[in-house]
């Protein structure tokens, strides 16, 4: 895995997931070009995780498959 540094435009549209159903374990989705961006929506200050295409690809179908439950 590469380290690499990457900003999150200012502009990024923030969407809370829809499993999300107010029980305070909150995570929110933020979009923009080549990545996806996600964060805890009670923090939204604090630390993001950045996932590149094909990254959150794999994430969301692992997720799906029960793999990371």
């Amino acid at each position: 895995m590469i380290s690499q540094e990457i900003v999150i435009p200012k502009d990024t549209i923030w969407r809370k997931a829809s499993r999300s159903v107010g029980e305070g374990a909150c995570v929110e989705v933020g979009p923009f070009p080549g990545h996806t961006a996600t964060r805890d929506s009670k923090n939204a200050s604090g630390p993001v995780l950045v996932f590149g295409e094909g990254e959150w690809t794999v994430f969301l179908e692992s997720v799906k498959c029960g793999l990371l439950s």
